[in-house]
Protein backbone atom coordinates (compact mmCIF):
# COMPACT_ATOMS: atom_id res chain seq x y z
CA UNK A 1 0.00 0.00 0.00
CA UNK A 2 1.43 3.22 -0.99
CA UNK A 3 0.88 6.17 1.60
CA UNK A 4 1.37 9.79 0.38
CA UNK A 5 1.37 12.35 3.24
CA UNK A 6 0.49 16.45 2.52
CA UNK A 7 1.29 18.79 4.89
CA UNK A 8 -1.26 21.77 4.11
CA UNK A 9 0.11 25.25 4.93
CA UNK A 10 -0.95 28.74 4.59
CA UNK A 11 0.80 32.16 5.45
CA UNK A 12 -2.23 33.53 6.83
CA UNK A 13 -3.30 33.37 10.16
CA UNK A 14 -5.65 35.42 12.05
CA UNK A 15 -4.04 34.86 15.65
CA UNK A 16 -0.39 34.05 14.25
CA UNK A 17 0.52 35.17 10.85
CA UNK A 18 3.30 33.44 9.05
CA UNK A 19 3.12 30.83 11.59
CA UNK A 20 4.72 28.07 9.39
CA UNK A 21 7.76 30.09 9.19
CA UNK A 22 7.99 30.74 12.67
CA UNK A 23 11.34 29.75 13.99
CA UNK A 24 11.61 26.76 16.22
CA UNK A 25 15.29 25.60 17.40
CA UNK A 26 16.91 27.13 14.50
CA UNK A 27 14.38 25.99 11.91
CA UNK A 28 10.81 27.12 10.92
CA UNK A 29 7.91 25.21 11.88
CA UNK A 30 7.16 23.90 8.63
CA UNK A 31 10.80 22.01 8.06
CA UNK A 32 10.24 20.16 12.08
CA UNK A 33 6.84 18.91 10.73
CA UNK A 34 8.15 18.18 7.36
CA UNK A 35 11.28 16.25 8.64
CA UNK A 36 9.17 14.15 11.09
CA UNK A 37 6.69 12.79 8.44
CA UNK A 38 9.21 12.50 6.76
CA UNK A 39 10.84 9.72 9.33
CA UNK A 40 7.57 7.43 8.20
CA UNK A 41 6.92 7.92 5.13
CA UNK A 42 8.86 8.01 1.08
CA UNK A 43 6.64 10.61 -0.30
CA UNK A 44 5.81 14.54 1.56
CA UNK A 45 4.44 17.28 -0.05
CA UNK A 46 3.72 20.78 1.60
CA UNK A 47 0.86 22.50 0.28
CA UNK A 48 0.74 25.69 0.21
CA UNK A 49 -0.94 29.12 -1.63
CA UNK A 50 2.10 30.99 -0.34
CA UNK A 51 5.22 31.89 -2.65
CA UNK A 52 7.68 32.47 0.93
CA UNK A 53 6.67 29.28 2.18
CA UNK A 54 7.48 27.83 -1.27
CA UNK A 55 11.17 29.23 -0.94
CA UNK A 56 11.65 27.67 2.73
CA UNK A 57 10.55 24.56 1.61
CA UNK A 58 12.28 24.17 -1.28
CA UNK A 59 15.50 25.78 0.56
CA UNK A 60 15.49 22.79 3.27
CA UNK A 61 15.59 20.46 -0.02
CA UNK A 62 11.32 19.30 0.82
CA UNK A 63 9.03 19.12 -2.12
CA UNK A 64 6.03 21.18 -2.55
CA UNK A 65 3.13 22.13 -4.58
CA UNK A 66 1.60 25.06 -5.06
CA UNK A 67 -2.43 25.19 -4.77
CA UNK A 68 -5.44 27.94 -4.40
CA UNK A 69 -5.81 30.80 -2.81
CA UNK A 70 -9.45 30.20 -2.51
CA UNK A 71 -9.41 26.94 -0.52
CA UNK A 72 -10.92 27.50 3.00
CA UNK A 73 -9.94 23.97 4.67
CA UNK A 74 -7.11 21.91 5.00
CA UNK A 75 -9.07 19.09 3.28
CA UNK A 76 -10.01 20.67 0.20
CA UNK A 77 -6.74 21.54 -0.17
CA UNK A 78 -4.98 18.42 -0.01
CA UNK A 79 -7.62 17.17 -2.83
CA UNK A 80 -5.75 20.02 -4.67
CA UNK A 81 -1.96 19.05 -4.11
CA UNK A 82 -3.52 15.01 -4.23
CA UNK A 83 -4.33 15.63 -7.71
CA UNK A 84 -1.49 17.94 -9.04
CA UNK A 85 0.89 15.01 -7.33
CA UNK A 86 -0.55 12.37 -9.05
CA UNK A 87 -0.78 14.37 -12.71
CA UNK A 88 2.99 14.58 -12.02
CA UNK A 89 3.81 11.01 -10.61
CA UNK A 90 4.13 7.44 -12.04
CA UNK A 91 3.77 6.32 -8.48
CA UNK A 92 -0.33 5.45 -7.96
CA UNK A 93 -0.84 6.51 -4.36
CA UNK A 94 -4.01 4.40 -2.20
CA UNK A 95 -4.08 6.83 0.59
CA UNK A 96 -3.33 10.17 1.37
CA UNK A 97 -2.60 11.69 4.91
CA UNK A 98 -3.42 14.94 6.08
CA UNK A 99 -0.74 16.40 7.96
CA UNK A 100 -1.36 19.33 10.44
CA UNK A 101 1.48 21.72 9.43
CA UNK A 102 1.33 23.51 12.85
CA UNK A 103 2.26 20.53 15.36
CA UNK A 104 5.97 20.54 14.90
CA UNK A 105 6.21 18.20 17.83
CA UNK A 106 4.37 15.52 15.96
CA UNK A 107 5.15 11.70 16.71
CA UNK A 108 6.20 9.02 14.20
CA UNK A 109 3.46 6.91 15.66
CA UNK A 110 0.20 9.01 15.13
CA UNK A 111 1.38 8.46 11.79
CA UNK A 112 1.86 4.64 11.57
CA UNK A 113 -1.44 4.17 13.52
CA UNK A 114 -3.28 6.02 10.91
CA UNK A 115 -1.48 3.97 8.38
CA UNK A 116 -2.39 0.69 10.43
CA UNK A 117 -6.39 1.62 10.29
CA UNK A 118 -6.32 0.66 6.57
CA UNK A 119 -4.99 -2.77 7.06
CA UNK A 120 -8.28 -4.69 6.21
CA UNK A 121 -8.94 -2.89 3.17
CA UNK A 122 -12.50 -1.26 3.89
CA UNK A 123 -11.83 1.80 5.62
CA UNK A 124 -12.29 5.06 3.52
CA UNK A 125 -11.52 7.63 6.08
CA UNK A 126 -9.00 7.63 9.49
CA UNK A 127 -8.36 9.91 12.44
CA UNK A 128 -6.80 10.26 15.75
CA UNK A 129 -8.23 10.70 19.13
CA UNK A 130 -6.43 10.14 22.64
CA UNK A 131 -7.47 9.65 26.23
CA UNK A 132 -7.84 12.99 28.20
CA UNK A 133 -5.61 12.68 31.24
CA UNK A 134 -6.41 15.40 33.28
CA UNK A 135 -9.55 16.05 34.58
CA UNK A 136 -8.65 20.09 33.61
CA UNK A 137 -9.32 19.48 29.91
CA UNK A 138 -13.00 18.87 30.01
CA UNK A 139 -13.14 23.01 30.39
CA UNK A 140 -11.33 23.30 27.25
CA UNK A 141 -13.02 25.90 24.47
CA UNK A 142 -10.36 25.10 21.98
CA UNK A 143 -10.81 20.87 22.06
CA UNK A 144 -12.59 18.58 19.97
CA UNK A 145 -14.51 15.79 22.22
CA UNK A 146 -15.45 12.44 20.53
CA UNK A 147 -17.42 9.29 20.83
CA UNK A 148 -16.74 5.74 19.03
CA UNK A 149 -18.41 2.81 18.84
CA UNK A 150 -17.17 -0.85 19.94
CA UNK A 151 -15.31 -0.73 16.54
CA UNK A 152 -13.65 2.09 16.69
CA UNK A 153 -15.62 3.64 14.46
CA UNK A 154 -16.34 7.69 15.81
CA UNK A 155 -20.24 8.13 16.37
CA UNK A 156 -20.15 11.96 16.63
CA UNK A 157 -17.44 14.98 17.58
CA UNK A 158 -18.38 17.95 19.54
CA UNK A 159 -17.17 21.01 21.12
CA UNK A 160 -18.84 20.01 24.13
CA UNK A 161 -17.75 17.41 26.26
CA UNK A 162 -19.23 14.05 25.48
CA UNK A 163 -20.27 11.29 26.94
CA UNK A 164 -21.95 14.35 28.55
CA UNK A 165 -22.94 14.29 32.49
CA UNK A 166 -26.24 13.32 34.06
CA UNK A 167 -27.95 14.47 37.14
CA UNK A 168 -26.01 12.07 39.08
CA UNK A 169 -22.18 13.41 38.32
CA UNK A 170 -20.64 10.86 40.40
CA UNK A 171 -21.44 8.06 37.80
CA UNK A 172 -19.81 9.39 34.99
CA UNK A 173 -17.22 10.91 36.90
CA UNK A 174 -13.82 11.23 35.44
CA UNK A 175 -12.36 8.56 37.08
CA UNK A 176 -15.05 6.26 35.89
CA UNK A 177 -15.51 7.34 32.32
CA UNK A 178 -13.30 7.34 29.50
CA UNK A 179 -13.12 10.59 27.84
CA UNK A 180 -11.45 11.30 24.67
CA UNK A 181 -10.57 14.36 22.04
CA UNK A 182 -9.50 14.44 18.44
CA UNK A 183 -6.39 14.62 17.24
CA UNK A 184 -6.38 16.50 13.64
CA UNK A 185 -5.02 14.07 11.70
CA UNK A 186 -6.45 12.65 8.89
CA UNK A 187 -6.15 9.69 6.51
CA UNK A 188 -8.42 9.03 3.66
CA UNK A 189 -8.77 7.12 0.40
CA UNK A 190 -8.39 9.32 -2.71
CA UNK A 191 -12.01 8.87 -3.61
CA UNK A 192 -13.08 9.80 0.03
CA UNK A 193 -11.23 12.65 -0.13
CA UNK A 194 -12.91 13.66 -2.82
CA UNK A 195 -16.20 12.71 -1.85
CA UNK A 196 -15.11 14.63 1.10
CA UNK A 197 -14.19 17.74 -0.03
CA UNK A 198 -16.91 17.92 -2.70
CA UNK A 199 -19.84 17.50 -0.35
CA UNK A 200 -21.21 20.88 0.90
CA UNK A 201 -21.29 21.77 4.00
CA UNK A 202 -23.80 19.85 6.85
CA UNK A 203 -25.82 21.20 9.51
CA UNK A 204 -23.97 19.29 12.16
CA UNK A 205 -20.58 20.63 10.85
CA UNK A 206 -21.77 24.41 10.57
CA UNK A 207 -23.19 24.25 14.40
CA UNK A 208 -19.94 22.75 15.94
CA UNK A 209 -17.46 23.90 13.44
CA UNK A 210 -16.19 20.56 13.17
CA UNK A 211 -16.07 19.43 8.95
CA UNK A 212 -15.31 15.40 10.04
CA UNK A 213 -19.10 15.87 11.11
CA UNK A 214 -20.07 16.31 6.98
CA UNK A 215 -18.66 13.25 6.37
CA UNK A 216 -21.09 11.20 9.31
CA UNK A 217 -23.92 13.35 8.49
CA UNK A 218 -23.70 11.86 4.81
CA UNK A 219 -23.54 8.58 6.24
CA UNK A 220 -19.97 7.69 5.99
CA UNK A 221 -17.67 6.47 8.75
CA UNK A 222 -14.52 7.46 10.03
CA UNK A 223 -12.38 4.94 12.20
CA UNK A 224 -10.33 6.21 14.88
CA UNK A 225 -7.12 4.58 16.24
CA UNK A 226 -6.31 6.10 20.00
CA UNK A 227 -2.82 7.23 19.89
CA UNK A 228 -0.57 8.29 23.20
CA UNK A 229 0.58 10.96 22.27
CA UNK A 230 -1.34 14.56 22.13
CA UNK A 231 -1.33 16.55 19.89
CA UNK A 232 0.79 20.54 20.61
CA UNK A 233 -1.09 22.90 17.74
CA UNK A 234 0.68 26.29 17.47
CA UNK A 235 -1.97 29.08 16.98
CA UNK A 236 -1.02 31.75 19.08
CA UNK A 237 2.39 33.37 20.23
CA UNK A 238 2.36 31.83 23.41
CA UNK A 239 1.72 28.34 22.33
CA UNK A 240 4.90 28.82 19.88
CA UNK A 241 6.70 30.17 22.80
CA UNK A 242 5.69 27.16 25.09
CA UNK A 243 6.86 24.54 22.08
CA UNK A 244 10.03 26.53 21.68
CA UNK A 245 10.70 25.97 25.41
CA UNK A 246 9.98 22.10 24.73
CA UNK A 247 12.63 21.83 22.12
CA UNK A 248 15.42 23.22 24.04
CA UNK A 249 14.65 21.05 26.62
CA UNK A 250 14.69 18.02 24.78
Amino acid sequence: MKFLGIIPSRYASTRLEGKPLADICGKPMIQHVYERASEILSDVFVATDDERIEKVVKSFGGKVVMTSLEHNTGTNRCLEAYQKIQLNSSEKYDIVINIQGDEPLLHSEQITGLMNCFEDGTTEMATLVTKLKNKNELQSKSEAFVTFDINKKALYFSRNVIPGMRDIEELFSFEKTAYYKHVGMYAYTPDALKIFAELPQSNLELIEGLEQNRWLENGHSIVVNITEHDSISVDTIEDLEYVRKLCINK
